[in-house]
């Protein structure tokens, strides 16, 4: 971002004493409730978003605002202190927050499974590890420097097995609207490592409401594969958000695995558009690192979600994952990157280009 894009970033140079008047980065420390004690960092773009990035859950994203709108779908848990042992069968779902993002991975993504490699519980470990953070830069308003960024190490470790290392940094600008996340995943240890991985982006009321758009173009099929699924089927407009369903009560759900349309060098677009508020969100990533997308549809009442998850692979599990040749085995000190932009966005004319990839 240069001066000249933002003039109220421009004029007010001399009329700030400090930075963190219009926005920056501050740590804490949940105090109460089942996250107390989790280490957290509030960031404010000073353009309106301000989101919560859980330090102690694997530097995921809880809460997310744009003004007074709320972004992100939050559970009824909450930010849970983490639990690294919660990771057999559905333990998962006990302290799954939703928020703006959950990672999944580093090494399974999918249900329950067990075979001769091991035993392992739903989506894997990633977000009940707490990170080593190792860098946090704030905003300099007096020297030009806009930018803002934190960095940290996330390590799924054990003694014996795979030794796998997630450098995560989150950045943004001083003004601007949008969060970019650049992870590097590295296998540590001396043997393959296997490895999956899927950002679940979870996105609520009321950005999500009765005819809010989800943006996506690709090919697909429901993950049940049942031509008939009764959201994911060729009669039904499943990209307008219904109201809540009494189908999608308790374990209700429906899901869409995607092939998504690209640029020519890889990258694509999805998001989600509420039109009545003007409001929406805006997802790029690139499909040589994540060739897939799934869209996940929860209608429940009390529990109005849906995701937009761009991914290594489905989230079919390891074990189905080795059978088909799909896994991903990193090689001793073998490096992977993944790169991810979400942008809220309300001009018009954005808004009509985010719509526009439903019609290409």
């Amino acid at each position: 971002m240069g001066n000249s894009s933002n003039p109220l970033i421009y004029f007010s140079k001399n009329k700030v004493s400090n930075t963190s008047q219009l926005g920056g980065i501050e740590t804490s420390v949940l105090d109460n409730g089942p996250g107390k004690g989790t280490r957290i960092a509030w960031v404010n773009t000073g353009g309106g978003l301000r989101y919560k990035v859980i330090l102690d859950r694997g530097m995921d994203i809880a809460d997310a605002f744009l003004n007074a709108s709320s972004l992100a779908w939050i559970s009824h848990a909450g930010v849970v202190h983490p639990q690294p042992f919660s990771n057999q069968g559905i333990d998962w779902l006990r302290t799954f927050a939703g928020g703006l993002l959950t990672t999944c991975g580093l090494s399974h993504i999918g249900g329950p499974e067990s075979d001769q490699y091991g035993t392992r519980g739903l989506h894997g470990n990633y977000s009940n590890l707490t990170a080593e953070i190792v860098s946090i830069k704030q905003p300099d308003l007096r020297h030009g420097d806009f930018g803002m960024n934190m960095t940290g190490l996330i390590r799924e470790t054990t003694t014996f097995g795979p030794q796998l290392e997630l450098k995560r940094t989150i950045s943004g600008m001083l003004g601007e609207n949008h969060i970019k996340i650049h992870d590097e995943i590295t296998n540590l240890g001396n043997t393959p490592a296997p490895h999956m991985l899927l950002y679940h982006i979870n996105c609520g009321y009321p950005l999500i409401d009765k005819d809010s758009t989800i943006i996506w173009k690709g090919q697909w099929e429901s993950m049940d594969k049942d031509p008939n699924n009764r959201i994911f089927n060729t009669s039904n407009d499943f990209k307008k958000c219904p109201e809540p369903m009494e189908e999608h009560a308790g374990f209700g759900e429906d899901v869409a695995f995607i092939i998504p349309q690209t640029e020519t060098n890889g990258t694509a677009v999805c998001g989600f558009v509420n039109e009545k508020l003007g409001l929406g969100l805006s997802i790029k990533f690139n499909t040589h690192q994540l060739p897939w997308l799934i869209n996940w549809q929860h209608w429940g009442k009390g529990e109005y979600v849906t995701a937009l998850e761009p991914a290594t692979n489905p989230p079919i599990g390891q074990a189905k994952a080795r059978g088909e040749g799909t896994l991903i085995e990193l090689a001793p000190g073998e490096k992977r990157n993944y790169d991810l932009e979400l942008k809220v966005i309300t001009e018009k004319d954005e808004l009509e280009n985010l719509l526009k990839i439903n019609k290409q």
